[in-house]
């Protein structure tokens, strides 16, 4: 039904993959892309340094995960992995498993994403979201040039509190409406505000550090390669491809800051630990 949804739309008009813009509904989403931009630069130094360590794993060739869940992993295994290193050089990481029950208007549904705890004697606790493949929560049917736009304004990975989160995703659901409008197009269930925000915002829980732990006793291999199923493998990698080519496009177009490499994070951290965090 979703698939058939991106593809045909509801409207029945036949047309390319990308539709005219009408003048207004493009001045309307070019003023979104500047909400977008603000979001997206308003950083604070211990967002940006997250950030660019996530960035330093992806880049890198020593990730070592393992499709170990029975049926489709959707990345389970990519984002134990990060959690992994996360937590071996001090940061307070846990995947966390959120689920909600459908209403009228909310389908039901369950979404797994990553949490880092940042405490400090000086200040309260500050919770980060750490979402891969952050762009593809806002692909539409037919968008238009406009909308496909200020979707590649968003960061590849997203890093930063729910409070941030939440403007990100009013901006793109008022982009959606309008993009989608332009085709006679119904805003589908699973893109509207309610459902976007029960993904990050329902109840969740934070996987315990000995069950993340099993990934690495399971593990018979430093070789992800040799040890994971061929279908979850297939999966899992090109989505693994397929982030590092984005992130690397990023970094070349001056979009994100350099990443850093994982000890240099490590020295910071360490550095930082006594007034910044408790671990």
């Amino acid at each position: 039904m979703v698939q058939d949804f991106m593809e045909n739309g509801s409207s029945g008009q036949d047309g390319s993959c990308y539709s005219s813009d009408s003048d207004s509904g493009t001045t309307s989403i070019l003023k979104l892309v500047e909400s977008i931009k603000g979001l997206k630069t308003s950083v604070m130094p211990f967002e940006k340094d997250l950030l660019s360590l996530i960035h330093a794993l992806i880049l890198s060739n020593n990730i070592d995960f393992h499709c170990s869940r029975e049926g489709i992993c959707k990345a389970s295994c990519i984002r134990k992995s990060l959690v992994k290193h996360l937590r071996s050089i001090g940061y307070i990481a846990a995947v966390c498993k959120s689920e909600w029950k459908g209403t009228d208007k909310v389908p039901g549904g369950e979404y797994e994403y990553i949490d880092v705890i940042l405490e400090g004697d000086d200040r309260a606790s500050e919770r980060l979201i750490i979402d891969i493949d952050f762009q593809s929560h806002f692909e539409i049917a037919r968008p238009t040039l406009a909308y496909v736009g200020i979707v590649r304004y968003l960061p590849v990975v997203y890093v930063g509190n729910l409070a941030k989160l939440e403007q990100i995703l009013e901006v793109m659901v008022e982009a959606a409406k309008i993009s989608l409008k332009q085709n006679s197009m119904p805003l589908p269930p699973w893109r509207t505000l309610g459902y976007l925000r029960a993904k990050w915002l329902s109840s969740h829980v934070r996987e315990p550090v000995d069950n993340q732990s099993k990934l690495r006793r399971q593990s018979v291999s430093p070789d992800w390669r040799n040890a994971t199923p061929r279908s979850k493998q297939r999966q899992c990698s090109e989505l693994w491809r397929r982030l590092k080519a984005s992130l690397l496009i990023e970094v070349d177009a001056g979009c994100v800051v350099r990443p850093v490499s994982t000890e240099r994070n490590r020295n910071v951290l360490s550095e930082r630990r006594p007034s910044t965090f408790n671990v």
